[in-house]
């Protein structure tokens, strides 16, 4: 909130420093603003939740239920936050003399968050709209990049009329309206026990991935794994920012920010690139399993076979994404060699990091929810701090010392180096894992039985 506030205080006199229009500045780029909300909030704002089968019992209007809910989500913090920059914002206007056209603009621009944030509970019912608006904006994002099709000029047009016009301002008005019914009307025609509540029942399609078994053990666990994947919501949120982590790299090898065009920022940038499903499926081993972990506990299972199941399962995404970001090749072949080398370190090295963190890591998931797709507070700890440093350091360490040495190639032999060596260790380094795994058993255990 403090940085929204400084920033809505201070975004005009710096934007008058640099020879801009503040306000036409601010609308050029607004279409973007808004769909990042939307993108943010679908990963991180909570939906209100009333229990609402002792209602339907009671004397109280079915329309008296959503409005109350529905109500509930307008004091959420994800709209409340923007009025820490669009009303400093609007004061600096006032105080420049832009006149009372500046609270009609802002009047829009806060009808526009509330629009987002209606649409965002239909998102949360609707997976569809959510994949659109990424898609949308990923496709606006690279066409303006490349100089495709720029849609500032065009949005910039709308979002200026907010001020220019004395009426413009009600169509931001009328959407967050019409969202708001939209919202309203799909609630509401499912608020009841016999349709809206009652379980849905589908034909269960059965995958046995035959072709696995010849791997015994290790191929049953892996079978789990990709059904995981493939059928929850949560794990598949957990594949969309993998592949999202794919063109994290573009920050960093565009030389678009000068803070990182320098030689371990790259290195930082190919360990993401390649690593994004080790770190973000990774992290949460053996929490994935936290529903029938008693029962797998309780199976005469062997932890090695359950362990090298995981890994392999995160070298292969590994190996998959190294293999999309071939695209990289397009910054030179040096650019594309240090997403590789970064793939090799987390293979050999970053994948038993991992592995480790994952021990002391006793967060249960729930499957049935893409919430807290970033991961949780619960999973921060001391020792899995302490484990992540390596990850990012080792390798930026490594390349720096062999890029001003020697070489930047020597750089990267240096990163490759070390993973081929932690590839080579990698029994004597499961043997230790599995018997920390051993050794929080029963803690683990104890912590999936807690509730709330």
């Amino acid at each position: 909130m403090a940085c929204f506030a400084i920033l809505g205080t201070a975004v005009f006199f710096i934007l008058e420093d640099e020879g801009l229009e503040p306000l036409a500045a601010i609308n050029k780029f607004m279409i973007y603003y808004i769909l990042f909300d939307l993108v943010i909030r679908y990963f991180l704002q909570k939906m209100p939740v009333t229990n609402i089968k002792p209602l339907l019992i009671l004397p109280i209007n079915r329309s008296t239920i959503v409005h109350y809910t529905l109500g509930k989500t307008t004091i959420s913090f994800f709209n409340i936050l923007h009025a820490f920059f669009f009303v400093p914002f609007t004061v600096v206007l006032l105080y420049k003399g832009y006149g009372y056209q500046a609270i009609l603009w802002h009047l829009a621009m806060m009808a526009l968050i509330y629009t987002n944030n209606f649409l965002n509970i239909l998102v949360n019912s609707k997976n569809t709209v959510f994949y659109i608006a990424l898609a949308l904006l990923a496709a606006l994002g690279a066409s303006q990049y490349y100089n495709v099709f720029d849609i500032t000029t065009y949005s910039k047009v709308f979002f200026q009329n907010m001020y220019d016009t004395n009426y413009w301002f009600l169509i931001a008005v009328l959407l967050v309206v019409g969202t708001y019914y939209s919202a309203y009307n799909y609630f509401k025609n499912r608020l009841n026990l016999d349709d809206g509540l009652a379980k849905k029942s589908e034909v269960a399609q059965t995958e046995n991935f035959t072709w696995l078994d010849q791997f015994g053990t290790l191929g049953t666990f892996l079978k789990n794994d990709i059904r995981l994947l493939k059928r929850n919501k949560r794990s598949r949120t957990t594949l969309i920012m993998s592949f999202i982590f794919i063109f994290y790299g573009l920050l960093f090898f565009t030389q678009s920010i000068e803070a990182y065009d320098n030689p371990w920022m790259k290195v930082f940038a190919g360990i993401f690139v390649s690593g994004g499903f080790l770190f973000t499926f990774g992290q949460f081993v053996p929490s994935w399993d936290s529903a029938y972990y008693q029962l797998m506990m309780s199976q005469n299972i062997q932890y090695r076979e359950y362990i090298s199941s995981k890994w392999w399962l995160m070298v292969i995404g590994t190996v998959i994404s190294t293999l999309i970001a071939s695209f990289y090749l397009y910054f030179g072949l040096h650019t594309y060699l240090i997403i590789v080398a970064g793939a090799i370190f987390n293979i050999g090295v970053n994948s038993h990091l991992v592995m480790l963190g994952g021990a002391f890591v006793k967060t249960p998931i729930d499957l049935t929810t893409s919430k807290q797709a970033f991961g949780d507070k619960q999973a921060f700890n001391m020792k899995t701090m302490l484990i992540s440093l390596p990850k990012m350091l080792v390798p930026m360490g490594l390349y720096t010392v062999g890029y001003y040495l020697i070489s930047p190639n020597a750089g990267l032999v240096l990163v490759a180096a070390a993973g081929v060596l932690g590839f080579a260790f990698r029994n004597y380094v499961f043997d230790k894992i599995e018997k920390i795994y051993k050794s929080e058993k029963y803690a683990t255990i104890a912590a999936y039985k807690q509730k709330n």
